[in-house]
Formats: C-alpha cells, sequence, structure tokens
C-alpha cells in the first residue's frame, strides 16, 4: 500500500508584538480548526511545528487494548495488577 503524499505549503506569517502569530483561513479551513482550539507546537531544533491537539484518549485506548493482547493480558489482570501498586 502506496502512502499518500504530502502537500507542503510555504506560507510567510509575521511575529507580532505579543509574540502571536495569524494562522491564514485557507489553513484553518483545510485543517479544521477554529477560534478557540487547543494547538500544540513543537520545537524540533530549529524548526518549529504547529499542529492541531488531537484528543489522545482513542489513541491510549487502542494501545491498551494492542499491548494487553499482544501480553495475552485480560483486564482483570490489569486492574488487579493496578490494585496491587495501589496499595
Amino acid at each position: 500500500m502506496k502512502a499518500p503524499e504530502l502537500e507542503i505549503k510555504q506560507i510567510p506569517i509575521v511575529l507580532g508584538q505579543k509574540g502571536e502569530i495569524t494562522i491564514p483561513q485557507v489553513i484553518q479551513d483545510s485543517l479544521n480548526i477554529n477560534e478557540g482550539d487547543n494547538l500544540v507546537l513543537l520545537q524540533i531544533g530549529d524548526l518549529i511545528v504547529l499542529t492541531p491537539q488531537q484528543p489522545q484518549v482513542p489513541q491510549l485506548i487502542d494501545q491498551i487494548a494492542t499491548l494487553m493482547e499482544n501480553e495475552n493480558v485480560s483486564l482483570t489482570d490489569l486492574l488487579a495488577g493496578l490494585e496491587a501498586d495501589i496499595i
């Protein structure tokens, strides 16, 4: 299966007096982000990446389910282990 091609857009922006930036409307529309949405800014060396914050719960659930399946651990075993750690 071939991975979808990523479109790279270069759009100059200006840093405002208080450090604010304006995300162009075309980008807001394409990413379906709106005023008040939470974003995450990542600094990777000299690179800045701004990305919409995605809810982590569904991803965590999938990761836990996969781990439980791979390790052959039941929910009862998992909860018993958590209870033992708490006590």
